[in-house]
């Protein structure tokens, strides 16, 4: 009897507290989405930050983003099979593996000043060069863990059927292994694409932010996020109208490509 009484207070108490956080995610969700549709206009997707649009800075920030994945996956992807393929059980691999872990839970405030030391600060200034590099940093161990994951639920009979008849291993990785994980990997670089598309600290010290359209990158470099937190900081009523309807853009932008990864497992499935 104790121990039903017990099992219904607890279930009680973990439907609260799920209730809770979903109420409070709603609420969120719900005062981005008023104020966030109100102050969208047509001018906001056709006009730079200087012109109260966000045009340059969606340029901006995808451009960052699209580089730093250029750069991220082969890097990930790479590491991702020494691990598991090269280097599985041995010493240098459990180090690697170990420190992907610790890299991926730290902060993102920490990589910007790494970044800002090693290539704002001796050269002078801010540059887009910087941010793509702290939002590859910040990637590059997801896909590392993701490849290395999803390379290890591939049966080890199919490595054995591709040396069987007579291929070698960077062959029966490329042609076999890859292939039968690759919706895996491409959902692990989805989200951790939806990650570094909304992240602020790191580009406050790399990239900072710029009014006017610009495709420099050895200059600063119109940021979408930098900017809805200096705008959202601004005392006139029109800066914050455009910080909500940026926040609630950035908003759909992430629920979209982490709906497109969910979707490309179900269909996988």
């Amino acid at each position: 009897m104790n121990r039903l009484l017990l099992n219904k207070i607890i279930l009680v108490l973990s439907t609260l507290s799920a209730l809770t956080g979903i109420g409070f995610l709603f609420w969120i969700l719900a005062t981005l989405s008023y104020k966030g549709i109100v102050s969208i206009h047509w001018d906001t997707f056709t006009k730079d930050l200087v012109e109260g649009g966000i045009r340059n800075l969606l340029v901006g920030q995808f451009t960052m983003a699209l580089i730093a994945t250029a750069v991220a996956v082969p890097v990930g992807m790479m590491a991702g099979i020494y691990l598991r393929e090269y280097g599985h059980g041995s010493r240098l691999a459990s180090i690697i593996r170990n420190l992907s872990d610790v890299m991926m839970s730290a902060p993102s405030i920490v990589i910007g000043v790494f970044v800002y030391a090693l290539l704002v600060d001796p050269f002078g200034g801010y540059n887009g060069w910087a941010g793509a590099v702290a939002l590859a940093i910040m990637m590059i161990p997801i896909i590392i863990s993701t490849t290395d994951n999803m390379l290890a639920l591939v049966p080890q009979e199919l490595r054995e059927a591709g040396i069987a008849l007579g291929g070698s291993k960077h062959k029966i990785i490329l042609q076999i292994v890859i292939r039968a994980a690759k919706v895996g990997i491409m959902t692990g670089v989805l989200l951790s694409f939806a990650r570094i598309i909304g992240e602020t600290a790191p580009l406050l010290f790399t990239s900072a932010n710029n009014q006017f359209f610009t495709m420099d990158m050895s200059e600063q470099f119109p940021s979408l996020t930098v900017s809805i937190y200096n705008l959202a900081t601004y005392p006139d009523e029109a800066s914050r109208e455009l910080a909500w309807a940026a926040s609630f853009i950035l908003t759909v932008i992430v629920l979209c490509i982490n709906l497109l990864g969910r979707f490309v497992i179900r269909n996988k499935k």
